[in-house]
């Protein structure tokens, strides 16, 4: 069973039909109390970060989500829940994110067009990770987003794109996992990418 957060800012419609046609039971979680009952957790997120860290922080999810991926059970961010697993972002003054990852959010600068929006490619530095599975360079998914995350360590980068510079796509520490577009949007990669991570909370892909 895996737990889609409902915290007031997530694309919960799409993401929930995409777990439907892969198969999977999913529930909604809005109360702390609820998160021990699940294998996985998906973390999605559309809007402003702080406005998303506040909402986290009133429903008291702050902590149990800190505490349910200490358990090592699988944790996976989207769009802006990608970017609330970091220490902070610079989106409309400076915000403390989850820190489950270390590393910052910072806005596309350069005078090119912001938000980056629509199908792009994914640049593998970890193919042989389970969650990556059946996934190549070259394939395309979809994202909008004005701001990027810049990670501390290198080692937490699985994919990047190119957006007229090298920009995060796919991190990972641990069970902790992110993809900054939506796989829910990205056709076959997409279905594929999600279906990954469900396994990772079966404990079929090790």
């Amino acid at each position: 069973m895996i737990g889609i957060i409902d915290y007031g800012m997530g694309n919960l419609y799409s993401l929930s039909k995409a777990l439907e046609r892969l198969g999977y039971r999913y529930a909604f979680v809005t109360e702390a109390a609820q998160l021990a009952s699940y294998d996985g957790l998906i973390l999605p997120g559309v809007g402003a970060f702080g406005d998303a860290m506040h909402n986290i922080r009133q429903a008291g999810l702050e902590q149990p989500l800190r505490e349910y991926a200490a358990s090592r059970r699988p944790l996976l961010g989207i769009c802006l829940g990608m970017q609330l697993l970091f220490s902070q972002s610079e989106e409309y003054g400076s915000h403390q994110g989850l820190d489950l990852l270390p590393g910052d959010v910072i806005r596309f600068s350069g005078g090119y067009k912001v938000p980056h929006m629509g199908w792009n490619q994914l640049t593998l530095h970890k193919d042989n990770h389970p969650l990556l599975q059946g996934v190549s360079s070259g394939d395309y998914v979809y994202f909008v987003h004005s701001y990027h995350v810049k990670p501390e360590n290198p080692d937490h980068l699985f994919a990047v794109t190119d957006y007229h510079q090298d920009v995060t796509a796919i991190v990972g520490r641990g069970s902790v996992y992110g993809m900054q577009f939506h796989p829910e949007k990205s056709g076959e990669t997409g279905m594929r990418l999600l279906g990954n991570f469900a396994q990772l909370c079966e404990g079929v892909l090790q």
